[in-house]
């Protein structure tokens, strides 16, 4: 319970930072230019796309392709930090991007992957230089 609320929280200031910081646009406008992720702008977003289980993945690979996942995910520009399969769930992919572009990746998630997958994102930051450095405090100590 308390990491879906913090979950819903972290996703509420995300939503609310972009609507402070960019002009409003309707949802189908790309946002303007191609800005790449830096360390100010960046943030990382986990998507699980779970596989509809009740469709043979032949069925599933034939709307992927009609809806044009694959030529629009992930966007140009997008870095992909990792891409898995889980077993049992579908797909895990990690990418990092900049805030601005967070629409635009919605959205194509919603017009190309939506089917063939149920999607849950989770805005997500790096931590591990920070939790290597604690770890190396801890046992030099």
């Amino acid at each position: 319970m308390r990491s879906i609320r913090l979950t819903l929280t972290v996703t509420a200031w995300l939503m609310g930072a972009c609507a402070l910081t960019s002009p409003a646009m309707a949802q189908t406008a790309p946002p303007p230019g191609n800005a790449a992720p830096t360390a100010d702008n960046a943030v990382l977003l986990t998507v699980f796309f779970k596989h509809d289980q009740s469709r043979p993945l032949s069925e599933l690979n034939a709307q992927l392709d009609k809806q044009g996942f694959r030529k629009a995910f992930p966007p140009a520009g997008v870095e992909v930090v990792s891409w898995y399969v889980m077993m049992g769930i579908g797909q895990v992919i990690t990418l990092r991007l900049p805030a601005s572009r967070l629409r635009e990746v919605n959205r194509i998630i919603e017009d190309t992957a939506w089917g063939p997958y149920r999607t849950e994102f989770y805005p997500t930051y790096d931590y591990k230089a920070v939790g290597m450095a604690e770890h190396d405090k801890a046992t030099a100590n």
